[in-house]
């Protein structure tokens, strides 16, 4: 039984590729960073690794938004972008307190970032065939007190651009990093990220008729 939730990522990949990938692997990795999807989980690498900052050998430098694939050449893509946007003072910190900027990357503002996950997600529909899958990680936040429901979001480009939500897996977690001054809290703490599983329809407006009509 495949279940929509889990604490293993290694697992939600798995159980994503057993259900709903033609070749049971995934093609690209357009922010592959170090490759933390696949060391030691028996998850295949990709045959197209790349990064806007390569880190390791065999990942081509390369902007997720603008990518060197043809039309339609690709049957599974794996998207794992940053979720942070600030211009706080803790990215000039030099302690534990800026670790979470470190680690994961952070844009300049929420617009930019959300920007960039649909210039990104018009690409992966260039890029993948009919039918095609998209796995897109990705994470809510909390920033200056409001809250960014970000799944949301990609939920309602996804439906503009032509992508049908074919599948939504939940990780959980047990612990998560906490920078010291997130510590004034006035929401609930998000012990979760999603990853959307997204499936590229011969028709652009195939899903937004259907729900128009129910």
């Amino acid at each position: 039984m495949i279940k929509s939730i889990s604490y293993s990522q290694e697992e939600i990949i798995k159980n994503i590729l057993e259900l709903h990938s033609k070749s049971g692997r995934v093609d690209c990795d357009p922010t592959y960073s170090k490759g933390y999807f696949y060391k030691d989980t028996g998850i295949e690498k990709p045959g197209y690794k790349f990064d806007i900052n390569p880190q390791i050998e065999g990942v081509v430098e390369a902007n997720a938004e603008k990518l060197p694939l043809s039309d339609c050449s690709l049957n599974t893509i794996i998207f794992d972008p940053p979720f942070l946007a600030t211009t706080g003072r803790s990215l000039n910190k030099v302690d534990n307190s800026n670790v979470i900027n470190k680690r994961f990357g952070v844009y300049d503002s929420e617009l930019a970032l959300f920007r960039f996950y649909r210039n990104a997600m018009e690409e992966f529909y260039r890029i993948l065939t009919p039918e095609g899958i998209l796995i897109f990680k990705c994470q809510d936040k909390v920033s200056s007190g409001k809250q960014y429901f970000s799944h949301c979001f990609i939920y309602n480009t996804m439906i503009e651009l032509g992508f049908y939500p074919i599948d939504l897996f939940i990780l959980l977690s047990k612990s998560r990093i906490t920078a010291k001054w997130q510590q004034n809290q006035k929401h609930a703490r998000k012990y979760h990220s999603y990853f959307w599983v997204l499936k590229k329809c011969n028709n652009k407006t195939l899903y937004s008729e259907v729900v128009r009509d129910e």
